[in-house]
């Protein structure tokens, strides 16, 4: 189905967001003094799927390798861009002063990334009259219209699978071992400004002694049938409870009952 869509201007994807970037794109953000936090998330990984499984092996893709207790994990880290209110970046007249080296998500928006996720219009922020203009977003062949748009996209998915040893370093060096079973939640960390900028300009070195292989992980779950498979699988899992130290809070997606 053709999605029709052409930006109002609105300003509504620009305030009180966490904006999805790369390595690069963190560290720029975060020499601006801007701050990330780092979304932690755990996939149960005993063994690799079957080769026809697409959606495992592009998460497969964009993770690393861990352990908890017994169980082989992939875990996947993103990093968030955060800001209360308007972006930092936002102009007074609704236009972005940084508009020509803005990171892949705001070049991306509203279009997915995940190639196994299809446009929602209702999960998005645009008015109703953005997807009622005549320019098109992404043709009946499913193919992003605007080349901007496209690469972005192909940009991203590049850069998550580029980064995932990097991802790995920071969190050894920064000592993260913590995350959210994937789809139920994820367990948000925010490190301090300055720590987070040196351990990601050290886990760029191709010559890093810290290995990419992180052992030792703990998953939260705020659901006590959950606690109860993974501890029966031979995992350390913590109760969302249980995580509250500074810096670190869990963000859960589904109805809990654990605490």
């Amino acid at each position: 189905m053709t999605i029709h869509f052409s930006c109002t201007m609105c300003g509504r994807c620009c305030n009180g967001l966490r904006l999805p970037v790369g390595v690069d794109e963190a560290i720029a953000w975060l020499r601006g003094g801007g701050d990330v936090q780092m979304f932690c998330e755990a996939i149960p990984w005993p063994e690799d799927p079957a080769v026809d499984n697409l959606p495992a092996w592009y998460k497969h893709r964009r993770s690393f390798s861990a352990t908890s207790g017994q169980l082989p994990l992939r875990v996947i880290v993103s990093f968030m861009a955060t800001f209360e209110g308007p972006c930092p970046n936002l102009q007074p007249d609704l236009r972005c002063g940084i508009y020509e080296r803005r990171p892949r998500a705001c070049r991306v928006y509203p279009a997915e990334v995940n190639p196994f996720f299809q446009v929602d219009r209702a999960g998005k922020l645009c008015p109703p009259e953005a997807w009622q203009a005549e320019g098109i977003l992404q043709n009946d062949d499913g193919e992003w219209s605007d080349p901007e748009v496209a690469q972005a996209v192909v940009g991203m998915r590049e850069a998550d699978a580029r980064d995932a040893r990097v991802k790995a370093r920071v969190c050894a060096m920064l000592g993260i071992a913590m995350g959210g079973l994937s789809n139920e939640g994820v367990v948000v960390h925010a490190p301090e400004r300055g720590r987070l900028l040196a351990a990601l300009e050290s886990a760029l070195d191709a010559d890093s002694a810290v290995g990419d292989t992180n052992a030792g992980w703990s998953i939260v779950s705020n659901r006590k049938a959950t606690l109860e498979l993974l501890r029966s699988a031979g995992t350390v899992s913590l109760g969302a409870s249980e995580v509250g130290s500074e810096g670190i809070s869990y963000m859960g997606f589904v109805v809990g009952d654990s605490e």
